[in-house]
């Protein structure tokens, strides 16, 4: 999903929100206003002559999303730099708006998560929603999600909760809006007596790793490259780049080491009163790393391959990745299912044209059957018929030579 799908999905809650009467039409006065704001939050240069050009009064009246569309690609998305705005700041423009309007979390408190834990959810459902609207997230990347929020938090997800909630509507089997999700985790029926605070620390978790490319993060300790000495340092890992921190409060940046495909990581031996070490090398020097354990130091060094590997395969985003292939997998399975729903029609219609045929032979040998039965019958009548006529002639014959014997008895008496 490229920069701009990103910013679409974000703007398509902003400009549905706007929509009060739920026309599909927004009014010009407020996409001048919506429009302005983006061009701040985006940080490009204004441009209020071709705003009020193309928003200008007329007896138009309000304007559709495949109205604003040409506006908004022309004048705001065309000019987007990458890098050169805070996403989050824009996800917050959007996020504003569309929550007034949509969100509702529970009015005495009792709401799982805080409003801003529910900010980053609603990012997260963006990032792994499927790209067409209205914007849905399927049961597997809901699964997907609240698994990672659970593991985050140590504890394992009720799928039996889950699957119940997704039976009780057919419609959540094809997606799920992010209101209806927000809903979900807001029940407590999949996070039951789970204080609130982990749940906002799990949610951070997932968001900084889906959302903000981070690989890892933690203490590491760091050789020094003029005084060799060693220093704990926070460091953060980014397909990009192993940053180091002074604390984990991330103020104080203290340097950055940049990854490309030339980069490699390697275990190294004890020594220097260090265990657990490695080191990251890059095609103009060598920085060396202490871990606290050799589980930290398997995962760091693995984490840093990684990112060295989507370096290498110009990919920008782990989470981009893995969801692309996620989605593949889905249609791979969707269609291996209707492939077999296929055949299975096939086997079925050959099955029931088999039964037919079977019928149909079934019905001839019955007719054939009964035309034989029929021919017995009509033998049997004609051989009776036979019978009767050689019978019937018989005792016309005896008859016959009854009454010649009795004729010739007579006429011998007359001599």
């Amino acid at each position: 999903m490229d920069l701009r799908a990103e910013l679409l999905k974000s703007i398509w809650y902003a400009f549905t929100a706007l929509d009060v009467e739920k026309s599909g039409k927004v009014s010009k006065s407020q996409l001048k206003v919506l429009s302005h704001n983006l061009y701040t939050v985006l940080h490009i240069p204004h441009d209020p002559v071709a705003l009020e050009e193309h928003f200008r009064d007329d007896d138009d009246g309000p304007v559709s999303s495949q109205g604003y569309m040409p506006y908004l690609n022309k004048y705001i998305l065309d000019k987007v730099e990458e890098g050169a705005f805070v996403k989050e700041d824009f996800d917050e423009l959007c996020w504003t708006l569309t929550a007034k309007k949509n969100y509702k979390p529970d009015r005495n408190g009792n709401s799982v998560v805080s409003h801003k834990d529910a900010f980053k959810l609603w990012c997260l459902f963006n990032f792994l929603s499927e790209d067409k609207y209205p914007l849905v997230m399927v049961p597997d990347e809901v699964e997907y999600l609240l698994k990672k929020v659970c593991t985050a938090m140590n504890v394992e997800l009720n799928c039996c909760e889950l699957d119940d909630y997704l039976s009780q509507d057919p419609q959540h089997q094809s997606g799920m809006t992010v209101w209806q999700f927000l809903d979900l985790v807001n029940s407590g029926k999949l996070l039951r007596g789970i204080e609130r605070e982990a749940v906002s620390m799990a949610v951070e978790e997932v968001y900084q790793e889906v959302i903000e490319d981070m690989l890892k993060q933690g203490y590491l300790w760091k050789k020094g490259q003029l005084r060799r000495n060693w220093s704990e340092r926070w460091f953060t890992l980014k397909p990009s780049a192993l940053s180091y921190y002074m604390s984990e409060e991330r103020k104080e940046k203290k340097g950055s080491i940049a990854l490309d495909k030339h980069c490699c990581v390697e275990v190294l031996p004890d020594r220097d009163g260090k265990r657990c070490m490695f080191c990251v090398k890059t095609s103009s020097r060598t920085y060396e790393m202490s871990a606290s354990d050799t589980k930290q130091r398997q995962e760091w060094t693995l984490a840093i391959q990684t990112a060295i590997r989507l370096q290498a395969e110009g990919k920008k985003s782990l989470h981009k990745d893995l969801k692309q292939k996620r989605r593949e997998q889905r249609e791979q399975r969707e269609r291996r299912k209707a492939a077999k729903e296929e055949e299975m029609q096939r086997l079925k219609q050959l099955q029931e044209e088999k039964e037919r045929k079977l019928q149909e032979l079934e019905l001839l040998k019955e007719a054939q059957r009964q035309a034989e039965l029929l021919l017995q019958e009509e033998e049997q009548r004609r051989r009776l018929q036979h019978e009767e006529m050689q019978r019937t002639l018989e005792i016309q014959l005896k008859e016959a030579e009854q009454v010649g014997g009795e004729v010739a008895s007579m006429l011998g008496g007359f001599h």
